[in-house]
């Protein structure tokens, strides 16, 4: 069984706000990914393919049988792995995932990571219940497992999901290969890294209350709650400082509820005194997300991305789905082939630079602001500059006073990285 680091990277924070808890009809999505504070996170365009019959696909660490047709996606990883902490696909589905311990125990043995199953459930699906089921049936199978850090001290977790379409969302939280989902078809909901599904379970594995009943962790009689039947009985320091996040951000989305839109889920995320926005020790928040998903299927969902750590001092810039779409080089890790550090056995024996050009500038940036105080006032007004010019271009995308080409709106993204490029050069 893994042991407990008190340093480990374990903090993520996950937002989801479904009308009317939205200022817009949409459904708006959000997360916060907090991992080792020197890990690269890379923007990823994948496009939808198709696959011949008895195809395998080679994930983090163990292979699994592809399925005919995949869906193009957008994943927010760290560089060094197959799957991802955060995406969305072309049908809208985005889906953010978070450690998470419970009685049931960790192995180290390897498998399919959470960010394996994320990337898998957006690849495979067309709407937020679907990606549900992906994940549910890839843990049957394969299980979740292996180190989650580019380190040779293995880091080991459990996941939990949060998963949003147009129409709604759910929250999925696993315990090994058991689960529990709740259901959000209205209002906010956020999570961090810890099990908050109580007693209003949507769906569940057909073995969780025998399981627990069979290891004596429930009586039976009583009323079931996920939540209380399978937490730890003493919480790591660590999962005790993610309620008072949780509770952070369930207050923030209150605060908010009836005229949440992208710009305050941006506000959440960089909420830096309730911990939201990470800078501790060891880890911090490498990378965020905030997806605008129209009810209305005749409107673009629009994603936005840093690709960079700390939120409030990076650029959310928007990625559309559609024509003329690219891979944006400049926001892509260099690769290292066979000779990878996760790739050679043992792994993770040594280290390689992974830091894409734009995550490049952007630590440049970082260091300015913090030692020349007019400069780094410069440089943030600058980015806030570029970030409300991208919003605003969404906004009357959104509203139908904009309409361009479908090339320039699939260059978008791309566009909005080489002018944050230019910031910082």
């Amino acid at each position: 069984m893994a042991s407990w680091n008190p340093d480990a990277p374990c903090s993520c924070d996950c937002f989801v706000s479904v009308p009317p808890a939205s200022a817009v009809p949409a459904v708006i999505f959000a997360k916060n990914s907090d991992r080792p504070r020197d890990e690269v996170q890379e923007v990823v365009f994948v496009p939808a393919s198709t696959h011949a019959p008895g195809s395998r696909l080679q994930c983090t660490y163990i292979e699994v049988d592809q399925v005919s047709k995949t869906h193009a996606v957008i994943l927010s990883r760290p560089s060094w792995l197959w799957g991802a902490e955060m995406g969305a696909n072309e049908h809208g589905v985005c889906i953010g995932n978070e450690a998470v311990w419970t009685k049931e125990p960790v192995g180290e043995g390897e498998a399919l990571l959470g960010m394996d199953l994320l990337r898998l459930a957006l690849e495979r699906s067309r709407c937020a219940l679907e990606a549900l089921h992906v994940i549910a049936g890839l843990l049957e199978r394969y299980g979740q497992g292996g180190s989650c850090r580019e380190d040779p001290a293995p880091f080991c977790y459990h996941n939990t999901f949060l998963l949003a379409d147009r129409t709604e969302a759910w929250v999925l939280e696993t315990a090994g290969r058991l689960w529990a989902a709740q259901r959000i078809q209205e209002g906010a909901r956020n999570i961090s890294n810890q099990l908050s599904i109580g007693t209003d379970i949507s769906a569940e594995h057909s073995e969780l209350r025998t399981h627990a009943r069979a290891q004596g962790w429930w009586g039976g009689q009583s009323t079931f709650d996920f939540a209380q039947v399978f937490s730890l009985t003493q919480q790591p320091v660590r999962m005790e400082a993610a309620k008072a996040r949780f509770q952070a951000g369930r207050e923030l989305l209150r605060q908010h509820r009836g005229g949440i839109t992208a710009e305050v889920m941006m506000g959440i995320l960089r909420n830096k005194e309730s911990g939201i926005c990470m800078d501790s020790g060891g880890f911090r928040t490498t990378a965020s997300m905030v997806s605008i998903l129209p009810r209305d299927p005749a409107q673009p969902c629009v994603h936005f991305l840093t690709a960079t750590p700390d939120p409030s001092r990076s650029v959310f810039k928007p990625f559309i789905f559609g024509a003329g779409v690219a891979q944006a080089p400049q926001v892509l890790s260099p690769t290292f082939g066979a000779q990878d550090p996760v790739r050679t056995q043992p792994r993770f024996q040594t280290q390689v630079d992974r830091r894409h050009t734009l995550y490049r500038g952007h630590q440049v940036a970082l260091g300015l602001m913090e030692k020349e105080q007019d400069r780094g006032q410069q440089l943030q007004q600058k980015q806030r500059d570029l970030e409300q010019e991208g919003l605003e271009a969404v906004r009357g995308l959104l509203a139908g006073e904009w309409a361009p080409p479908p090339q320039e709106l699939g260059a978008l993204f791309q566009t909005f990285v080489e002018r944050e490029s230019q910031v910082y050069a």
